[in-house]
């Protein structure tokens, strides 16, 4: 895929301690296009009027919404949960839904609880697709998505074009290594969590790590994923969860992707 555009954005969880109008506020401060609103505080699983209020409340502000960042574990969590999570997904008119890859890091998993992944993450998808939305794993530790070449041999054992993984700078590893493991991942990449930690969870600004975020910018921009398209790039976990930095993050992701 060429040509891609990027989508800047924000993960509400990010400013969990405001309510959906002071997200909004800020995110339209900050010049973003679009929230994933966190079934965490903002849209909880299964409450269809938060849903329903949600998405007006982001319609009315000139925003879109990206995608619902469910806690949705396959393989872990009850499987009759992730009705309510698809039900909040489309009355929020999110297109993605982000589950989670079980529980387990790769080498700790056993096969039982890795098939319980693979199987659960295909029947959510297919009840998914029947109501047109894709899913994406969070790309994280202690999960079977810890690590670039083992999201690609779970994505190939899962085999379904509409299950795809987010990315985001693995922890404590160089700039280099994880731009390499984008480039394994990139085609299956549904959009990417942006923020700088160093060392391990240290927020730091973007601008500290600006060489890692021009190299994911403009390996984005050349293409890869699925997004027709469209890419979004959502901040997350910005130092102090201090919505007054958020422009300035913005900014920085805006100046490294020229």
């Amino acid at each position: 895929m060429n040509g891609v555009s990027l989508r800047l954005g924000l993960c509400s969880v990010t400013l969990r301690h405001l309510d959906v109008g002071g997200v909004l506020t800020a995110a339209v401060e900050a010049g973003l296009e679009c929230v994933e609103w966190g079934a965490d505080v903002h849209v909880p699983a299964g409450d269809e009027a938060a849903a329903v209020r949600v998405r007006g409340a982001t319609e009315e502000a000139g925003l879109a919404v990206a995608s619902y960042g469910s806690y949705y574990r396959a393989g872990r969590t009850d499987p009759a949960e992730f009705d309510g999570v698809l039900r909040s997904a489309v009355l929020l008119g999110a297109p993605r839904i982000r589950i989670w890859a079980g529980a387990t890091g790769t080498e700790e998993a056993s096969a039982e609880e890795r098939a319980a992944v693979v199987e659960d993450t295909r029947r959510a998808a297919e009840l998914a697709a029947d109501a047109g939305v894709y899913l994406a794993y969070e790309f994280h530790r202690n999960t079977l998505t810890d690590g670039a070449d083992r999201v690609l041999r779970l994505l190939e054992e899962v085999g379904r074009p509409d299950v795809l993984t987010y990315w985001q700078p693995p922890l404590d590893v160089p700039d280099s290594d994880a731009l390499l493991g984008l480039d394994a991942v990139i085609d299956g990449v549904a959009a990417v969590h942006a923020f700088s930690w160093w060392p391990g969870t240290t927020r730091r600004p973007l601008s500290a790590r600006a060489e890692l975020w021009g190299g994911v910018l403009s390996r984005l921009r050349a293409g890869g994923g699925s997004g027709g398209g469209l890419m979004d790039v959502l901040l997350e976990f910005v130092p102090g969860d201090d919505e007054g930095i958020l422009a300035r993050e913005a900014r920085t992701l805006r100046g490294v992707g020229e």
